[in-house]
């Protein structure tokens, strides 16, 4: 296994992080882009109803709708990544959100506010589709240790955001909070700005990952790659558990104290800023992202076991029961971004990597599309039946993935080992004109080619 740590631990790693000076910008601005995501995650909704006057119906459409344009922001930002550099493409991205951004704060009317949160939603989701192309160019093989920091930056800017906006909020300062979080796309902008990488992702080179498949049919057209994406859709479903299900549970289902809310995304962000370095390290690289898929089928499984549990439990057990859900689901969420990250990077024919992780990225966003309306009008509709199906399906799926990526992998090495068999004896042999030698030590490198095998490219 390699190692992922200068045994400085998660400070030494931000100072010097894997891609260098590029890398250690793009997660300052991360992380930056994440604070003013958690300001807006926690006051949009208080907006669109005090400030704009929409009703909880009209809220509920607007998000949605945007949500699925979200959907659309990553296989083209990772199209565009082919042929333009991911820094422009990024910057690009910011600047968007920066202007749909401010104009809420001039808009009030539904038809107006809806293509423009769309478009915001759009943008969103397009930078962090080239953060991930940024990853996979800069970091090379550690890209493993780059994402593990990424979610740690990222969830401590959440925590941050949020913070501010429980500030914000109680003083009613809500188009302050808008203007923050334009304020942070800007800042972000302004990092990005600063790097120094320029080559599109179509002509980078990369002599890291499997790149073993043959480029040319795109992902669209890839029914290996198609079917990783879609399996990677449910089995997104831990944040939903956690996020959706898991409050909405205690508060109609159990006797469980309300207080315990806010506990559960307290141990999810304390979880994941703490172990996902180490949970990166113990599962480095493609074969140990295929065994995180095992993992990740145990506890989200166990997960839903709990949470049936809970339901028939006095209070006290139930509110136990509850958190431990929220920590053995929180351990589900560590191992599946850990599998879903490095399977996504190294399923795909590295010269078409952006396109292909454009695609990868949808999943993330239909889940978050189809998930909170899966969990509440069908799992939680069957009662405690429900979660322990969900379990089983989701534990199925992940046995499933597990195999289906395993196979793929084996494949793609397979391959890469005939095509540098067949380059190898594609050189043309060297002669005495081309080479400027006389015949005696011509005849010498022939001999030398005949017992030799082939030089990879």
């Amino acid at each position: 296994m390699r190692r992922t740590g200068n045994g400085t631990g998660l400070i030494g790693q931000l100072r010097r992080p894997p891609g260098g000076r590029d890398a250690r910008l793009m997660l300052f601005g991360q992380f930056v882009d994440r604070t003013g995501t958690g300001v807006w995650a926690a006051s949009s909704v208080l907006y669109f109803t005090v400030v704009t006057g929409l009703d909880a119906a009209r809220v509920g459409l607007l998000l949605g709708v945007a949500g699925v344009a979200g959907i659309v922001g990553s296989p083209l930002a990772g199209r565009l990544a082919m042929t333009f550099p991911v820094r422009t493409l990024l910057i690009a991205c910011h600047l968007l959100r920066i202007g749909t951004v401010g104009l809420l704060l001039a808009l009030d009317s539904f038809a107006a506010l809806l293509p423009v949160v769309a478009a915001t939603f759009a943008g969103d989701r397009a930078a962090k589709t080239l953060e991930m192309v940024f990853a996979t160019e800069v970091a090379g093989e550690r890209r493993g240790t780059y994402q593990a920091l990424f979610r740690t930056v990222a969830n401590a800017g959440y925590a941050l955001g949020a913070g501010i906006a429980a500030v914000g909020l109680a003083v009613g300062a809500y188009r302050a909070l808008i203007l923050a979080n334009a304020l942070s796309f800007l800042v972000a902008a302004l990092l990005v700005r600063c790097t120094r990488r320029r080559t599109p992702a179509g002509l980078a080179k990369s002599a890291t990952g499997h790149g073993g498949s043959p480029a040319g049919r795109g992902p669209w057209r890839d029914r290996g790659y198609l079917r990783f994406a879609l399996l990677d859709i449910p089995l997104n479903l831990d944040d939903t558990i956690l996020m959706v299900g898991l409050p909405l549970w205690l508060v109609t289902c159990t006797d469980a104290p309300h207080l315990l809310v806010p506990v559960f995304l307290v141990v999810n962000t304390v979880m994941v800023v703490l172990l996902q370095l180490p949970f990166s390290a113990r599962f480095d690289g493609p074969e140990g992202a295929v065994r995180a898929l095992r993992g990740y089928g145990l506890a989200v499984a166990a997960g839903c076991g709990l949470l049936a549990l809970s339901a028939r439990a006095p209070a006290l057990w139930a509110g136990a029961l509850l958190v431990a859900t929220a920590v053995v689901v929180t351990v589900a969420e560590l191992l599946r971004s850990v599998s879903s990250w490095e399977l996504a990077v190294c399923l795909a024919p590295v010269p078409e990597r952006a396109a292909y992780l454009g695609v990868a990225g949808m999943s993330q966003s239909v889940q978050k599309s189809a998930g909170p309306p899966l969990i509440t009008g069908a799992v939680m509709a069957a009662g405690p039946l429900g979660w322990l199906a969900l379990g089983g399906v989701l534990a199925g799926l992940s046995a499933v993935q597990m195999r289906a990526s395993s196979r793929r992998l084996k494949a793609m090495d397979a391959g890469a080992v005939v095509r540098r068999e067949q380059a190898g004896a594609a050189l043309p042999a060297p002669t005495e004109q081309a080479a400027g030698l006389g015949p005696a030590a011509a005849t010498a490198g022939h001999a030398r080619d005949r017992v030799s095998p082939p030089a990879a490219p």
